[in-house]
């Protein structure tokens, strides 16, 4: 399949799941295990593309997972929503974090 034959599906497959946001009758989206599963969702995938992002190699790296500054940046990310800082505070000390180690070359 080509490149513009995939996006043209992926277009056509995200018009359809909009058009079944509209279709779908209300009761059915008002069950509890939808409720559920809809507040959930987000934070599942968010944390999926989070693991992704940090421990997947890249091109120039050898073996399937690296432990860089990426990994150690959301360590103490995590330590600092541990802690209860506020959100601008995570973000930063995480990307401080990265740009520190690799300004040390670690990273």
């Amino acid at each position: 399949m080509s490149t513009w034959a995939t996006v043209l599906v992926a277009c056509a497959l995200a018009y359809g799941l909009k058009l079944a946001g509209y279709v779908i009758p209300p009761r059915l989206l008002a069950a509890p295990r939808v409720r559920r599963v809809t507040a959930l969702l987000p934070v599942a995938l968010l944390a999926a593309l989070v693991g992704v992002q940090t421990f997947v190699a890249s091109a120039d790296q050898a073996g399937p997972l690296a432990l860089d500054s990426r990994a150690a940046a959301v360590v103490v990310a995590v330590a600092a929503l541990l802690l209860r800082a506020p959100f601008i505070v995570v973000v930063l000390l995480g990307a401080a974090t990265a740009a520190g180690l690799r300004a040390l070359g670690l990273g």
